[in-house]
Parts: structure tokens; sequence; C-alpha cells
């Protein structure tokens, strides 16, 4: 770990930027555009979305072998990492601009349908090979920590500049002076969120194309073992600690993508003021930043397992403020209130995620310890395999809550059943997951204390 430099540290990390102003736009702010832009139903989101994702159940094993097996002079990571970027930009800007079907035509839905496959084809080919090259920097506990921190702090830096700006630069880039409910139409939406778009695709090439001139990969191990599905189900298969961790990183994840998929409609239909988002997003940024020194601090006194238990904790708690000031005040809430609970529950879901880099890099090393073969990228490509269940899981709930109650993305004021289960998904929903992660986590997963040793051990002397 000594051989690499806090300068190359950092020129990884700035890719995670690029790659989350992609993600932020997707899983953000992709729901509102399509059904209150366009005027999606929200019934047809709730099949194309877990069809997406079936198809993901190919496509990212595939990918992650296909890493595997990759060797160029720039290395076996790299070049995936800008090819993806570049594909992904170009579907995001398409996916954010309409050319010119009509409201309602199936030419529309079937646009839409067919850029939202090829948004997670794409964004696959980019992140996979990013977030595998982790353990390749390192091999011990606190330089992953490092490694995972600086790049869980870029990738909550992209995020932040989405959530916080997005409301704001929609509203602008429309032509609207403010973004009140009557003032965000259909068109201000489409033409905001077509421009956004390209300025945060650019961004995503931009950022790559920094991380893959300032890194040096290093501890390559190609597979050259023939590809076959089976083979690949097998590897995943038989590291049943890689399925633990899916089962409970999924769960959280999804209560994570439930706020920011719902704030939107929160502050849009329920608050009626799209850019108190942004205030209620910079505070949340604000527990974001904090949480890069939570795991490099508490490593010094505590274990990974204590410190993700105590994100979890946090994330949950800090849910249940917000519950609590959401029902208490309804919709005369102050933004400010809501957002002090949101600092406290951001520093909890930031440095969760920083452990769930490192726990991936954990299962990487089981997996080997286990069948004698190392299978890094095929296990890193469960990461972005298992975020877009968390957001099918988080986009059903809400897709089908719109469904029952008759949200209708057009209408200037929603029915009092749409505001009252987009309270729920935004307040109740959230907690719950995270405590039922936590439990699974405590009880389930494995990697740590002595066994942890004995498996990097076992990896080491190999």
């Amino acid at each position: 770990m000594n051989k690499v430099s806090l300068r190359e540290k950092l020129g990884y990390g700035v890719g995670a930027i690029g790659l989350d102003l992609s993600y932020g736009m997707f899983y953000s702010y992709l729901s509102i555009y399509l059904t209150n832009a366009l005027g999606i139903s929200p019934a047809f989101l709730l099949i194309i979305t877990p069809l997406a994702r079936l198809w993901d159940g190919f496509n990212d094993p595939m990918m992650g072998m296909i890493v595997d097996k990759t060797k160029t002079k720039m290395g076996k990571y790299r070049p995936w990492i800008l090819i993806g970027a570049m594909l992904n930009a170009v579907v995001l800007c398409l996916l954010f601009n309409n050319p010119g079907f009509g409201a309602g035509s199936i030419g529309l839905y079937v646009y839409a349908a067919v850029l939202y496959v090829f948004w997670g084809m794409t964004n696959t080919l980019a992140d996979i090979p990013f977030w595998s090259m982790v353990p390749s920097f390192a091999s011990e506990e606190k330089d992953r920590n490092l490694v995972s921190t600086i790049a869980r702090a870029f990738s909550g830096l992209g995020q932040g500049i989405i959530s916080i700006f997005t409301p704001i630069a929609v509203a602008a880039l429309g032509g609207v002076a403010g973004s009140k409910l009557d003032a965000m139409t259909s068109d201000t939406l489409s033409k905001g969120f077509g421009k956004w778009s390209i300025i945060t695709a650019a961004g995503l090439v931009f950022f790559a194309l920094v991380s893959v001139l300032s890194t040096k990969e290093r501890r390559i191990v190609v597979n050259n073992e023939k590809f076959s599905f089976k083979a690949a189900i097998n590897v995943i298969k038989s590291n049943d600690q890689l399925l633990v961790f899916m089962l409970f990183a999924m769960i959280s994840n999804a209560g994570f993508y439930m706020t920011s998929g719902i704030s939107s409609y929160y502050f849009t239909s329920v608050l009626g003021d799209l850019t108190l988002q942004s205030k209620f997003n910079l505070m949340g940024t604000i527990g974001s930043v904090l949480a890069i020194l939570v795991v490099p601090v508490c490593s010094k006194f505590m274990n990974n397992r204590s410190i993700y238990k105590m994100s979890l904790s946090m994330a949950a708690a800090g849910y249940i403020g917000m519950a609590i000031m959401g029902y208490a005040f309804g919709e005369s809430v102050s933004v400010t209130a809501l957002g002090v609970f949101y600092i406290l529950t951001s520093l909890g879901t930031g440095s969760m995620f920083v452990n769930q880099t490192v726990m991936l890099a954990d299962c990487v090393d089981y997996g080997e310890y286990k069948s004698g073969q190392r299978n890094q990228s095929l296990t890193f490509s469960m990461k972005g395999f298992l975020q877009k269940m968390a957001y099918t899981m988080q986009a059903v709930i809400m897709y089908a809550s719109f469904t029952v109650t008759g949200y209708n993305g057009e209408a200037a004021v929603q029915t009092p059943a749409a505001k009252s289960a987009i309270s729920f998904l935004m307040f109740i929903v959230p907690p719950v997951m995270m405590i039922i992660s936590l439990i699974i986590f405590s009880k389930k997963y494995k990697i740590h204390g002595e066994f942890k040793r004995e498996v990097l051990d076992a990896v080491s002397e190999k």
C-alpha cells in the first residue's frame, strides 16, 4: 500500500464523482421526470423496472467475467471504465431528452423502456471495473478502509451535486424564475432535465478520464477459464457470505433509495415547493461529508463489524426522528427540522456504504479461500447488481403505492390518499428496512475477527 501515492488514491476516487452524477440522475430524478414531465403511467414503470433487473441478472455477472478475462496494455479495469462512462453518458442524455414522441404514445413508452434497460447495461460497463480495483490497491483492512473511504467521499460529492443543485438547475434551465408547484409544468421539467442531463453526462466522462489517467493497476490476476453462465452462477452460489452480504446490503440500500426517490415527490406534492428539496439535501450532504471520517476514526478503537452496526443504527435513528417531525407537523413541517435528523441519517448511510465496499473486498478473499480461485470482478459485479435490485425494491413499492392511490403526475394537486402514501414511503419504510438489514447482518455475516484473519492469511500465503 505504501507504493500507492495519495495523488493516485485521489485520482482513483475522482472517478466516483462521475459515476454518481449518473447514478443520482437515474435513481433520484428519473421517476419524477418520467411521470411528471412525460406523463408515463406508474403502472408501466411498475412492470418495466423488475423486467430490466431480470436482464441485469444475466448481464452483470457476464460483464464481471469479461472484465476478469481482460488483458490489455492499459490493464483489465481502466479500458472498461472509460468505454462504459462514454456509453453511459450518451444513454443518460437520450433518456432525459424526448426526441419528439407524443404524450401517451406507444413510441414514447418503447423509447423509455429501451433506454431504461440500456442505462443499466452501460452503467455496468463502468461500475464493475471501477469498484473491482479496490482489492488491487490493498489487502489489509485499514488500507482498504482508506481507499474505500476516499472513493466513497468522492461518490458522496457526486451525489451531493445532483441532490442539491438538480431542483435549482431544472427550474433555471427550464426557463422559470422559481420552482413552485404551479411553475414546474411538464414543459419546464422536460427542458430543464434535458439540459441538465447533458451537463452531468459531460462530467461523467471527464471524471472517468481523470481516474483512468491517474491510476496504475496492481495485483492483476487474469481468469483464463472459458466463460459460462453456469460457471458464473456456481461461483456466486458457492460464496455463501457474498449471498448474505447481497441480502442485507440490498435491503438497507433500498431504504436509502426510497428517500432519494420519493423526496422529490414529497417536496413537490406534499409541501408544494421542489426547491425545498435542495435545502433538505444540502443538510444530508453535510452528513455524508462527515461520514467519510466515521470509518477511519472509529477503526482506531472499533472493528468494522461494530462500526457497521453503529452506522445502520444511526441511519435508523435519523429516519425515526424525521418521521416524528413529519407526522407531528404535517405540511407545515420545518425543512430545517427534517434536515437536522437527515444529517444523522446521512452520517449513518455514508459510513454504511464505505463499509459495504470493504466487506465486498473481503467477500473476494473469502471466495478465493473457499474455492482457490479469485473472481474479483465477478464478485464486484454483485455490487452494481445489488444496487439495481435495491432500486427495484424501492421502485416496485413506490410505483405500486402510486397505482393503488391514484397518483397523477400531470395533476396540480394530488389526492389525500396519494399524499399519505408519499409521506409513509418518506418516513416509515426506510427505518424499517435499516432495522431488518441490521438484524440479518448481525445474525448471518461471519467474515470478522479471527476468522477474517484466517482468510486473509490463507490468501496472502497463496
